[in-house]
């Protein structure tokens, strides 16, 4: 296990972490699959009770958009037709309802915008300057769109997201790909960087990828979630991410040093 000063970067996630985009995603999410179990009426096998929290969190969040779709689908007992890539967001199929759910979570960015968390921002320059390399990593094709607006472009070294993944074919979390992509990219050894993950299968993906050390960023009070799906450490604020990280090692009787 490291820590910040014997870790060479450090990977974060972007929705939940870096920005608050992730409550636009949870409604939007919530806004689309309550409209489809609407739509849907009563049918034999399936669960139309509508979709909640707990929903989000063990089927969608962290996830890319259709592997969330198919997730909760699947959890229903619904069977839709995959479709292509390009269905409108009317059609009811596995492409069709992860398009309708972009273009509720468009809507709802442009009427609400973008917040950023002060506490990542200030970790993530104060680690610029120790020298640590930083990466920015989403399951979302969004991510260059929601760096733009806030103007955080160059905060990172690099940048894994949805449409980097697509192209190179990488799996979405719970794998690690695109955690090994991003410290590929940085040019570290995954044992020597840090993960920063909100969601359940980030932390997964992290502890999946042997990375030295799997923070879970508890932004809403899923600790218990979090540390029960794979985070070493839970921190509420990234500034308390070495106090927290020599804390947990010092209880497991190893050396906030320990490499």
């Amino acid at each position: 296990m490291i820590d910040s000063r014997s870790a060479e970067a450090a990977i974060l996630d972007l929705d939940g972490v870096v920005t608050e985009t992730a409550r636009l995603h949870a409604r939007a999410w919530t806004d689309m699959f309550d409209a489809v179990l609407d739509e849907r009426g009563d049918r034999e096998g399936e669960d139309q009770s509508p979709f909640g929290v707990d929903d989000y969190n063990r089927y969608v969040d962290g996830k890319p958009r259709y592997d969330g779709v198919r997730s909760f689908l699947e959890a229903r007992g619904i069977d839709l037709p995959e479709g292509d890539l390009d269905d409108p967001p009317d059609a009811m199929t596995i492409h069709g309802l992860g398009n309708r759910k972009n273009e509720r979570f468009h809507e709802l960015l442009e009427q609400h915008g973008v917040e950023v968390y002060d506490d990542a921002i200030e970790q993530i320059r104060r680690w610029r300057t120790q020298g640590l390399g930083v990466a920015v990593v989403s399951s979302s094709k969004n991510c260059k769109t929601i760096l733009e607006t806030v103007d955080l472009e160059a905060l990172f070294d690099v940048r894994v997201d949805g449409v980097v993944a697509e192209r190179l074919g990488l799996d979405g979390k719970p794998a690690p790909d695109i955690f090994f992509e991003a410290a590929d990219r940085l040019g570290v050894e995954p044992t020597r960087t840090l993960v920063f993950e909100d969601a359940q299968a980030g932390v997964e993906a992290g502890q999946a990828g042997g990375f030295g050390l799997v923070v879970g960023v508890s932004r809403n009070g899923n600790d218990e979630a979090l540390r029960a799906h794979g985070a070493d450490v839970v921190v509420h604020d990234l500034r308390e991410v070495e106090d927290r990280i020599q804390g947990h090692q010092a209880s497991d009787g190893h050396s906030s040093a320990s490499g």
